[in-house]
């Protein structure tokens, strides 16, 4: 409805946008440089992020810059995957039936992977996500697929996505022979209040029609509401587009960014 009202092609804040419409910021490209390179070379990553900090928007971006006819990506989410489901989903995904048996499993996958390095001269990528919902037992056993060759080379870039209390329990005490693996830390936190206008303008970009729909005092007002979180930023982006749109009006000020927020908003900012 308001995207005729404000003469958009397009849905701004969708979560479908094209990952070369993404709006990166500093931060978000180091992090992106950072994967790849833990791609080509094959290493152990963790990124880290709390809730609707644009994990999601930097794994969209990572995965479409990997040339296909150079690596494999295998993305998986699930807090309650198992070693032998952890497995099992990576074979699923390269077209494998997968052994019964953790080990049997296991060594079907570095056999595939021999393969694909060999012969078709590909990487495989696996990108783990929710992974601060992964007990000991999973999260232990990314040590055994990592020790391949005598601990000469790794068989995967492995990268594990989760929120902040990822970080905390890897640093537990069990974990130390995990921790030690690591080759790469990551880390995205909130966006300030320059990135915010910047992120909420290149959407309305995206959009087509007018990119002059939102006041100073609305992206101070959208700022102050959101943390600087993606997700809540979103939101409020589009409920005031659509409130606006009720209204009649073709400008959005802090009045009436306070309104969605509190009336629209469940839990306003602190959801």
């Amino acid at each position: 409805m308001y995207e005729a009202f404000f003469e958009m092609t397009n849905t701004p804040f969708a979560r479908n946008l094209p990952p070369s419409d993404l709006f990166m910021t500093a931060q978000m490209q180091d992090v992106l440089g950072r994967l790849t390179y833990a791609a080509d070379h094959q290493l152990f990553a963790v990124l880290t992020a709390g809730s609707g900090c644009g994990k999601s928007t930097v794994l969209r971006a990572f995965t479409e810059s990997l040339p296909q006819d150079e690596y494999v990506v295998i993305y998986l989410s699930d807090s309650k995957l198992t070693p032998r489901w952890f497995y099992k989903g990576i074979l699923d995904q390269l077209g494998i039936e997968s052994r019964f048996y953790r080990g049997d499993a296991k060594r079907q996958l570095q056999k595939e992977v021999e393969v694909l390095r060999m012969v078709q001269r590909k990487k495989v990528v696996v990108i783990l996500d929710e992974a601060h919902l992964l007990e000991k037992e999973t999260i232990e056993e990314f040590r055994f697929l990592l020790n391949y060759r005598f601990d000469s080379m790794s068989p995967v870039g492995l990268i594990l996505v989760g929120q902040n209390e990822l970080l905390d329990k890897l640093k537990l005490q069990r974990y130390a022979a995990v921790r030690q693996r690591i080759d790469l830390f990551c880390a995205l936190t909130p966006l300030d209040r320059s990135d915010t206008e910047k992120y909420i303008q290149t959407h309305l970009k995206y959009a087509g029609g007018r990119n002059d729909i939102f006041t100073d005092r609305a992206f101070d007002s959208i700022y102050s509401s959101s943390c600087g979180i993606l997700r809540i930023i979103n939101r409020l982006c589009e409920k005031s587009l659509m409130y606006s749109a009720q209204q009649q009006k073709r400008l959005i000020d802090e009045h009436a960014i306070q309104y969605v927020q509190e009336h629209e908003m469940l839990g306003g900012s602190k959801e």
